[in-house]
């Protein structure tokens, strides 16, 4: 995920703000991390460098 993409990504639950935490990085974007709502505490991974921003009854499936 590019750091940009910050700039526009919300909360598909409650368009909330994302804060953004990175546990892997290269040159270019973000490898692994997590983006979170304070608003309705949830959390959303990202795994090889894609947010996976469904709502969480929806991912694993």
């Amino acid at each position: 995920m590019k750091r940009d993409l910050m700039e526009i990504l919300a909360c598909p639950m409650c368009k909330g703000p994302l804060d953004l935490t990175v546990t892997e990085e290269n040159d270019e974007e973000i490898v692994r991390g997590t983006l979170r709502c304070a608003r309705c505490n949830e959390s959303y991974p990202i795994e090889d460098t894609i947010p996976n921003l469904l709502p969480p009854d929806l991912r694993g499936r």
